[in-house]
């Protein structure tokens, strides 16, 4: 095997482009980039106010932790570390990484025309493309799991709820959750949607191209 220092574009090339929705109890309080959604969670947190407060990543649906002791400042300064400089062109988002492949792999790549970096981001963005949105949608239905599981784990039909999660009903999940929060609800089905949103796309897609006969 061998390694290579290569060139490649960064999708997140800073910590705060992260968005993330911060909740007390069953309440939304703060939504959005970590730049933003931290002064407010912080604000919240001063006000000595009694509640539950979880934050969770909006892309992922996981709990995430913030240290807010001290000033804002200093809680931005822990959360968003000073990103250090890397090989590549980071004011165009490219960063550089080590890759490992196979010999052949680094003849192939080398015979492109382009060149190493500009071949493996075209291979990259090829699969991107061919990736299934019932793939995608797996993602975020699980996300929408991860949520409900810290946040309605204790309400009426969440075990219902996350049958027809996981089964792909959106009808009945909306069924079963309309007694929830209604932040609560709101955050979950904004998942659901989504998911069954690309699905649909794709089924559409499927039709379209699919042979006559």
């Amino acid at each position: 095997m061998d390694r290579r220092f290569v060139s490649g574009y960064n999708s997140r090339p800073m910590d705060d482009a992260r968005t993330c929705s911060a909740f007390a109890d069953d309440r939304l309080i703060a939504s959005g980039p970590l730049r933003t959604l931290l002064p407010d969670v912080k604000a919240w947190l001063d006000r000595k106010e009694r509640a539950r407060l979880l934050i969770f990543d909006d892309e992922t649906g996981r709990e995430v932790d913030f240290d807010f002791r001290g000033t804002l400042d200093q809680v931005l300064a822990r959360a968003l570390p000073p990103v250090e400089p890397r090989p590549g062109r980071p004011r165009l988002g490219v960063v550089g990484r080590e890759v490992s492949l196979l010999p052949r792999h680094w003849e192939w790549l080398e015979q492109q025309p382009s060149g190493i970096s500009a071949a493996l981001r075209r291979l990259v963005d090829d699969a991107r493309k061919r990736e299934p949105g019932k793939q995608k949608a797996r993602a975020l239905r699980e996300a929408a799991g991860r949520f409900m599981t810290s946040m309605a784990g204790d309400l009426p039909g969440f075990e219902e709820a996350t049958r027809a999660l996981f089964a792909g009903d959106e009808r009945r999940f909306e069924q079963l959750v309309r007694g929830w929060p209604a932040d609560v609800r709101k955050h979950a089905l904004r998942w659901v949607r989504a998911a069954a949103r690309l699905e649909r796309d794709e089924a559409g897609d499927a039709g379209r191209t699919a042979p006559e006969r």
